[in-house]
C-alpha cells in the first residue's frame, strides 16, 4: 500500500542487478518490482536520494545515473523500462565498475553523501568478488546482499558489511516482500547520517559518520573519544573538514567509548556532536555451521569463521538416536570437510569443536540428514497436449517417497507449484504461452528432507 514520504535523508543507492542469463524472465521482473517498492518511500533530487542501476553481464552497463531521474514517478518508469541484458554472471567486473561510476561526477554522483550498494543476486558468479568488493567497503560503501538462490552462505556474508544478519538476505524471489521494510529501514539507518553515529560496529573498531558540516577551505574536524570507564585515557585526532566519516580501530572488545566532534569552523558556529558506541564481543568460532551437498551416504561440514587463533577443528558426528560417535580431526587453517561412510536416510548430530592455542574449546552442533539411496527424479518428459498445454512426466524415484513437488518458472505469468501423491509420476502443465521458454523442477518428498530434484527448460512452438 502507499508509504508515507520519507525526507530529510540524502544519499546515492547503487543497484547492483543480476542481468545475466542465469536469471528467468519471471525472477528478473520480480526483482524490478522489489526494488521499486523498497525505495518508493524516498525523496529523490540533488538534495535527498539519487539512484542508478548497473547491470551484472558479460559486461557490466550503467541503465542510468544517479542525475536522471529527479522525482519518485519517472525513476518508477525507468525502473519499470529496464530490460534484462542476458549474457554471463561477471559480477567482480561490475563491482570494479560500480566503484568508478559511485564516486564519478560524470555518473552523477555526490561527493561526501553516504553510497549505498544493494547487490540483488542468484547467488552465483562466474568470477571473483571478493577484491572488489573490499575495494569497495574500504572506501565507505555500504553493502546490502540480497541472495534469492542458494548461494554460499560464507562467501556472501564475508562480501556484506558487516554485521551480516543485518546486510545479508537470503529469500525466495517469490517472498521479497517480506524483507522490503526491514532493509529499507537498514538503508535508512545508513544515509540518515544528520547526527554523529557509529557503523560496521566490530569488537575492535566501528566507523563513524556525520553529516557534512564544512568543507577544506572552511574549517577542520576534532575527534575525542575514550572508554566511559576510564576517561582519562581520552585520545584526540585532527580530521580535514572535507571528510564525513572515519574509522576507529585497535580498540578494546565489550567496551563502551565516548565520541565526541567538534567542528572548528572559521565561518559559523557548530555545535559538538556526541555519541555512545559500544564494540561486540571478541570473536569467536564457530558462530555458524552449515550443513550442504547431503547425499545418501555423506555430506559437506562448513563453519565460520576462520581465526588465527584456533589450531585445529574437531568434528564429531552421530546417528540419533544412538550412543555411537565418531571423530575428524581438521586443521585450523580450513572451514570445512566432508563426512563419508555414512547410513542413507539418517538425522546426525555434528558438533564442530575449535580449539584454541590458549587451550580454550568452543563447540556449536547442527543436524544433518542424509538422502535415501537413488533418491532422484529421472528422466523427465515432456509431451505437447494442445495449445498452452503440456504434459511433464517422469520416472518414480527409489526409496520411500512421500510424494512429488513440480514446480513451473513460466517465462511470463506467475510461477505455480504444484505437490502429487507418490503414485502419480505426471502432472499437466497449462497457461504456457507460444514461444516462450519456461522451466519446470520435480523433486521427491523423503520423511527428512527433499531428494535431489532434475529441472529442464522446455520451449512452447509458436
Amino acid at each position: 500500500g502507499p508509504q508515507p514520504s520519507i525526507s530529510n535523508s540524502e544519499g546515492d543507492l547503487l543497484f547492483l542487478l543480476d542481468s545475466s542469463g542465469s536469471v528467468s524472465y519471471y525472477e528478473f521482473s520480480k526483482v524490478k518490482e522489489f526494488m521499486w517498492d523498497l525505495v518508493q518511500p524516498f525523496t529523490f533530487g540533488p538534495k535527498g536520494i539519487q539512484a542508478s542501476i548497473i547491470h551484472i553481464s558479460t559486461v557490466p552497463t550503467m541503465e542510468f545515473p544517479f542525475d536522471r531521474y529527479p522525482s519518485g514517478g519517472t525513476l518508477r518508469q525507468a525502473i519499470r523500462d529496464t530490460r534484462q541484458l542476458m549474457g554471463d554472471t561477471n559480477t567482480g567486473q561490475a563491482l570494479s565498475y560500480a566503484k568508478d561510476k559511485l564516486f564519478s561526477h560524470e555518473a552523477g554522483a555526490r561527493p561526501h553523501v553516504p553510497k549505498v550498494l544493494v547487490w540483488v543476486t542468484d547467488g552465483f558468479s562466474s568470477d571473483d568478488i571478493s577484491g572488489p568488493m573490499q575495494l569497495l567497503k574500504d572506501m565507505g560503501v555500504t553493502v546490502f546482499i540480497v541472495s534469492t538462490g542458494r548461494g554460499n552462505y560464507l562467501e556472501l556474508s564475508a562480501a556484506a558489511s558487516q554485521p551480516p544478519e543485518k546486510h545479508l538476505h537470503f529469500v525466495d524471489v517469490d517472498d521479497l516482500p517480506i524483507i522490503t521494510k526491514e532493509l529499507r529501514d537498514a538503508i535508512l539507518d545508513v544515509i540518515q547520517a544528520n547526527q554523529l553515529h557509529a557503523v560496521d560496529v566490530t569488537s575492535s573498531s566501528f566507523r563513524l559518520m556525520w553529516p557534512k558540516l564544512l568543507s577544506q577551505e572552511t574549517g577542520y574536524y576534532t575527534l575525542e573519544y575514550a572508554p566511559t570507564d576510564d576517561l582519562a585515557r581520552k585520545r584526540t585526532m585532527q580530521v580535514s573538514g572535507a571528510h564525513t566519516s572515519l574509522t576507529l580501530s585497535n580498540l578494546a572488545p565489550e567496551t563502551t567509548y565516548e565520541v565526541a566532534l567538534i567542528p572548528e569552523s572559521n565561518v559559523h558556529y557548530f555545535p559538538p556532536q556526541t555519541t555512545r558506541v559500544t564494540t561486540l564481543a571478541e570473536e569467536i568460532s564457530p558462530t555458524q555451521v552449515l550443513i550442504s551437498e547431503s547425499a545418501p551416504r555423506s555430506f559437506h561440514v562448513s563453519w565460520a569463521p576462520t581465526l588465527d587463533s584456533v589450531i585445529g577443528y574437531q568434528i564429531l558426528y552421530g546417528p540419533l538416536p544412538g550412543n555411537s560417535v565418531k571423530l575428524l580431526e581438521v586443521d585450523g587453517k580450513h572451514n570445512s570437510t566432508v563426512v563419508e561412510n555414512l547410513a542413507p536416510n539418517t538425522t546426525y548430530l555434528v558438533t564442530v569443536t575449535a580449539i584454541y592455542r590458549s587451550g580454550k574449546e568452543k563447540s556449536l552442533s547442527a543436524k544433518a540428514c542424509t538422502l535415501e539411496e537413488g533418491s532422484k527424479v529421472r528422466h523427465l518428459r515432456f509431451e505437447d497436449m494442445g495449445p498452452n498445454t503440456l504434459k511433464a512426466s517422469w520416472d518414480a524415484a527409489d526409496g520411500k517417497v512421500l510424494g512429488y513437488r513440480v514446480r513451473c518458472r513460466r517465462q511470463s505469468g506467475p510461477s505455480s507449484v504444484l505437490s502429487v501423491s507418490p503414485q502419480i509420476h505426471s502432472v499437466l502443465l497449462t497457461d504456457l504461452p507460444s514461444g516462450s521458454t519456461n522451466k519446470v523442477c520435480v523433486k521427491p518428498l523423503y520423511k527428512n528432507q527433499p531428494g535431489k530434484g532434475l529441472c529442464r527448460m522446455v520451449h512452447m512452438q509458436p
